[in-house]
């Protein structure tokens, strides 16, 4: 079975000031995400499920979903916030979803087979694709338990214009992660020093050169009964605060410290850049075209 591609596209990118996920990107029109599901389609995903909000749902379907219907199966699922397990129910004032983790829940009963997970406005590169896409089929028949990450070095990952938002992960010797944590608002400052806010709420140091997430999971289908109990015991805890919200890494990082997963962090040469802020748009379409220039990508991707 091939694995699937599903990818978060709910957010409106409130930073970025617009739906940045059909901002023409590449030399004809081309979205970061054209780039995404064209590399992905080589490196043997079958499917692509998109998770979208009902709100733009049309626009979204017409600008993107059409591009590949020729080409891969193509599937919606939204992401609303109402959408809870039994029990929970959405705190008065509050109006945003509630996170990553969330947005991969929306998914549950549309996707029964392995699948990556990736950002809409996010360009990870050929070799990422081709990492993830190896590691599925190395897997043994019935291992539904299985997952991966794959890592880019921190300052590869970094804005000129703004902050940014990584899980920061460790791994050991045999290449699996060991501990991964959100640290947000990370930039580098005046000092020279890149700085984030880490889950505590304090301001910390964070080594350029440690190895992130930038939000491309691989995952087998068993993820979302893990899922289920993960999120549930996030409301329970947290689900009252109005802004709070739930990340697959701090999921992730629950179930390996608790004995119930490992993750093979698969550490990719690809680069890595993404649309955070408008003034990372012109980077953007430099970067494509080089990639182009240098045979990695077709003048026009149809």
């Amino acid at each position: 079975m091939k694995p699937t591609l599903l990818i978060l596209a709910a957010g409106m990118g409130s930073r970025y000031g617009g739906l940045k996920q059909i901002d023409p990107m590449g030399p004809n029109g081309e979205t970061v995400l054209d780039y995404s599901v064209y590399d992905a389609i080589r490196a043997g995903f079958g499917r692509v499920v998109f998770i979208i909000r009902e709100d733009f749902a049309e626009a979204f379907q017409r600008g993107v979903g059409a591009r590949f219907a020729d080409r891969i199966q193509v599937d919606y699922v939204f992401q609303r916030l109402d959408d809870l397990p039994a029990g929970f129910s959405v705190p008065e004032g509050r109006t945003k979803p509630w996170g990553t983790a969330h947005a991969v829940r929306a998914a549950r009963n549309a996707v029964h087979e392995p699948f990556a997970v990736i950002n809409a406005d996010d360009f990870y590169g050929r070799d990422a694709y081709l990492r993830a896409a190896s590691f599925f089929t190395s897997l043994p028949v019935g291992a539904s338990q299985a997952s991966a990450m794959v890592g880019y070095p921190l300052e590869n990952t970094l804005s000129d214009h703004g902050h940014v938002n990584r899980g920061i992960c460790q791994i050991d010797e045999k290449g699996l992660l060991t501990h991964v944590e959100e640290y947000l608002n990370i930039e580098r400052e005046s000092d020279g020093h890149v700085r984030g806010n880490a889950l505590d709420g304090k301001r910390h140091v964070v080594a350029a050169g440690s190895l992130v997430s930038m939000n491309f999971w691989a995952f087998g289908p068993a993820f979302f009964i893990q899922l289920e109990e993960a999120f549930s015991r996030f409301l329970a805890e947290s689900g009252n605060q109005l802004k709070s919200e739930c990340y697959i890494p701090t999921v992730v990082d629950h179930l390996i410290h608790g004995g119930h997963a490992q993750c093979r962090v698969l550490q990719t040469t690809s680069p890595w850049f993404g649309v955070t802020y408008p003034d990372d748009k012109p980077y953007v379409v430099q970067s494509i075209r080089q990639l182009i220039a240098a045979g990695e990508y077709p003048e026009r991707l149809s």
